[in-house]
Parts: structure tokens; C-alpha cells; sequence
């Protein structure tokens, strides 16, 4: 079926891929039927990503969401003055960036002892055990923050693992893996977002880490860097090249058509209208056709229904466990500013990472960690706070 999705998506032809898409929903339907018929299927089909979740809790969370980035985007867009970014433009060798990002990778905490490195199309991380833990990430000669926020997203995924409890009876049962999807991307993204999108972050770049492996890169200040970094990208069509602000409401759309189309209030051949649809609502932008729209997702031609709320959820996550982290460990900004990484992340080895799965949910190990579960008004005050200032609003 993904096929189907390819030669589809080729065309930008939502109609080649429409029949494989309702095999999928009737099938995941009647495998949350089989599994617990007692539950609602969207709920079934969630726990197999996001342990202890429910349609009904993330309808409270995304409800929040929507309503504060909807108007937060327009207002960006409509009345803040975005950042220049114009001079980050330039070419940059992908061997010398594949070296800074190891650099970097290394500076984090990456032990290569236990795992590697390496160049493919598409960024992930994966690996047997927390003893053989394999990253890639990808670079544009054109494009140097995207290799390099996508290698350090690719190294908090990889610390997640690397930092598992080996020390402990119980290092190789199942209680040792990650608790969630969601709580593995919070990982990715506490690094990926609030640390390396961060100011600090970029005074540990621009004291010399960026010019060592290119010294024809621009002498300006941080703060440069930082807005340069920060920009929203509009339109923002695609989800996977969305900031960090956009990023969110692509998420809410995906999940409310997904749990539409299980529950039966969405006809699969209704896909494309309400795609565009929301996608107008949410974002104010409308695609130009299929491909761009809503067939630039792999996901549910491999029956993934339940996976896309994660990646909202580990961004939420990721804020609000930062958020308490830098009330408990002392001077973090400088210490990021120095590069000094290992208070940081032996703090979420301890309070995260050698936790695994005894937690019954996020929530649970949200209020276990920061006192409170998963809380929609911490991720939307740092999304505002931080944008607003940048965007003079």
C-alpha cells in the first residue's frame, strides 16, 4: 500500500490512493474491535504509540492548542516583522558539516563507544540496545541549520537510549524502554527546540564552534543568529518543513481527520476538501494540489492511525520538562552558552531516561517529574513569549 501512496502522490492524484486508504481504516477498525471492543478504536489504536492516552484527553489538550496558536500564527504573520535570514545563505560543504555536527553530537554527550553516525536520505535513529545505538541525519549544501538541527533532534533521540538504566536487574526487560513515542520525540525536540533554537545555544555556536569548520561564515552577533534560526516559514504547506509555531496546528489536523475517518464522521473520498479545508482554518494558506496537501504524509497508507498526536505531544512534553529542568539546575543557560552539556542531560537521564515505562502515561510521568501532567499552557507561553519578541509584536 505505501506504493499505492508513491504513485499517488506522484500524480498528486488523491483518487489512486483512496481505495488502499479505506482497506486501511476498515481494517485498523476491525483490529480495535478485536482488541477491546468495550473501547472506542481510536483509543485501541493510540495505546500502540502513546501509552495510556486517550481521544477524549487529547481532545482537552488540542481544543487548548488550537485555540491559542490559531490566533498567535495570524497575528505573526498578519502584524510581526520577521527576522532577516537572508544572510545564512550560503554553501556549505557537507563534509565539513557532516564534521561540526559530530562535534556538536559529541559535545551533547553522544558516546560513539555504544553507537554511530552516519549520512541518509531521511534522519532517524534506531539500534538494538543502548550499547549499539545508530543515528543518521542529512544535509543541504545550501541549508546548513537543517543538517543541523536535524543531528542534534537525531542525538536526543540517541541519548534517550544511550541513557536507558544498564545498571539496574532489570536493564534488558521491556520496563526499560521508552515509555512513549511522545516522550521519545519530547527528547528530540527538548534538544532539537529548546536547546538548540535557544539563545544560548547559539553564543555556544557563534564563539567559534560554526568558524572552525567554516571561516568564511558570517561574524555577527548571537541574537542574529538566534532570529535567523527562528523564522517562521510561511506558507507552511508541508509539516515536516513547518517551524516550530505552524508546526502544531498540522498535528491537530491530521489527528482530528484521523479520528474522523475511524470513527466514520469522515468519508475517505471527503479527505481532499477537508484537508484544504482546515488546513485555510488553522494556517490561512490552502494547497495547490494533492501531493502538497494531503498526500505528503506516508503514515496512513502503512496504517499508522494514532501515531501523528505524538509529535505534538513530545513538543509539549519537551517545554514543559525544560521548563522545570532549569529550575533545578543551576546557571543552564550558561552552562549551555559554555557547551557544558553533561548537567543537563544527566539530569534527564535520571528523572526520564532510567524511568522507562513504569509510568502509566505522559501525564503520569509529567506530574511525577514536574509536579503536573501535561499542561497545553506551558507550550503555548513559550511559543508566545519567545516569538513575540522576536517578531517586535
Amino acid at each position: 500500500m505505501p506504493q499505492a501512496w508513491v504513485e499517488a502522490r506522484k500524480a498528486s492524484d488523491f483518487s489512486k490512493f483512496a481505495p488502499f486508504l479505506q482497506q486501511w481504516v476498515d481494517v485498523r477498525r476491525e483490529a480495535a474491535a478485536l482488541i477491546d471492543p468495550s473501547k472506542d478504536p481510536y483509543d485501541v489504536l493510540l495505546d500502540d504509540y502513546e501509552k495510556g492516552m486517550t481521544a477524549a484527553r487529547l481532545d482537552e489538550i488540542f481544543e487548548e492548542v488550537r485555540g491559542g496558536l490559531v490566533p498567535l500564527i495570524a497575528d505573526l504573520k498578519s502584524n510581526g516583522q520577521a527576522p532577516d535570514d537572508n544572510w545564512l545563505a550560503g554553501d556549505y560543504d557537507t563534509k565539513d558539516q557532516a564534521a561540526l555536527c559530530q562535534e556538536i553530537a559529541l559535545d551533547m554527550g553522544f558516546d560513539l563507544d555504544n553507537g554511530r553516525l552516519d549520512v541518509s536520505v531521511h534522519p532517524f535513529t534506531g539500534g538494538a540496545h543502548p550499547t549499539d545505538v545508530r543515528m543518521t541525519t542529512r544535509f543541504k549544501t545550501h541549508d546548513l541549520t537543517e543538517g543541523l538541527t536535524g543531528a542534534v533532534h537525531e542525538t536526543g533521540h540517541a541519548l534517550y537510549e544511550q541513557g536507558r538504566n544498564l545498571s539496574s536487574e532489570w536493564r534488558d526487560l521491556p520496563v526499560n524502554s521508552a515509555l512513549s513515542m511522545g516522550i521519545h520525540e519530547s527528547q528530540s525536540l527538548f534538544w532539537e527546540r529548546m536547546v538548540a533554537l535557544g539563545l544560548p545555544f547559539c553564543k555556544y555556536m557563534t564563539a567559534g564552534k560554526i568558524r572552525k569548520h567554516f571561516p568564511a561564515f558570517p561574524e555577527r552577533p548571537a541574537s542574529d543568529l538566534y532570529a535567523a534560526i527562528n523564522v517562521i516559514k510561511d506558507p507552511s504547506f508541508i509539516r515536516v518543513e513547518a517551524d516550530e509555531v505552524t508546526y502544531g496546528m498540522h498535528i491537530v489536523l491530521r489527528y482530528e481527520m484521523e479520528r474522523a475517518l475511524i470513527s466514520g464522521e469522515l468519508k475517505v473520498e471527503d479527505v481532499p476538501r477537508v484537508w484544504n479545508e482546515k488546513m485555510q482554518q488553522y494556517l490561512g494558506v490552502t494547497p495547490e494540489n494533492d501531493a502538497q496537501g494531503c498526500l505528503q504524509d506516508v503514515h496512513w497508507s502503512a496504517g499508522l492511525f494514532g501515531y501523528f498526536p505524538t509529535y505534538l505531544l513530545g513538543a509539549m512534553y519537551a517545554t514543559q520538562i525544560y521548563r522545570h529542568a532549569a529550575g533545578q539546575i543551576p546557571d543552564l543557560e550558561a552552562k549551555i552558552e559554555a557547551g557544558e552539556f553533561k548537567p543537563l542531560r544527566e539530569w534527564l537521564n535520571k528523572n526520564i531516561h532510567e524511568r522507562g515505562s513504569l509510568d502509566a502515561s505522559g501525564d503520569d510521568l509529567m506530574t511525577a517529574v514536574t509536579g503536573a501532567p501535561l499542561t497545553p499552557s506551558v507550550f503555548l507561553g513559550h511559543l508566545k513569549s519567545k516569538y513575540s519578541g522576536l517578531y517586535k509584536l
